[in-house]
């Protein structure tokens, strides 16, 4: 299972859907979706900032991914952006594996 960093900025209108139902019921909003789509919400955290909310999903895949961000932002209620998270042992494995790479003018 792949793990996203899912942040966003609510609309006006998502503003008023905030203030109306509370932040608890974005947070069980957002485990049915996810469920939906065979993950699941590992934390969810709002903020103030730049960002309205940050939250760590487990997806099965990029595409998934995708569609979760897709959907949120055509709703008109919120606009959203994902990250690909990568745990140490991906990293350890990335930096195994070597591209035949030649760098621009050399």
């Amino acid at each position: 299972m792949a793990k996203f960093l899912f942040s966003g900025t609510y609309t006006p209108k998502g503003l008023k859907g905030l203030i109306e139902e509370g932040g608890s019921s974005r947070i069980e909003a957002a485990k049915k979706s996810l469920a939906s789509m065979g993950g699941s919400l590992e934390s969810f955290y709002f903020a103030l900032g730049e960002k309205d909310f940050y939250i760590i999903v487990n997806l099965p895949d990029n595409a998934t991914a995708a569609s979760v961000t897709m959907a949120g932002c055509i709703s008109d209620t919120f606009s959203i952006k994902s990250v690909v998270l990568m745990t140490p042992a991906e990293m350890d494995e990335s930096i195994k594996k070597r591209p035949d790479f030649r760098p621009p003018g050399e």
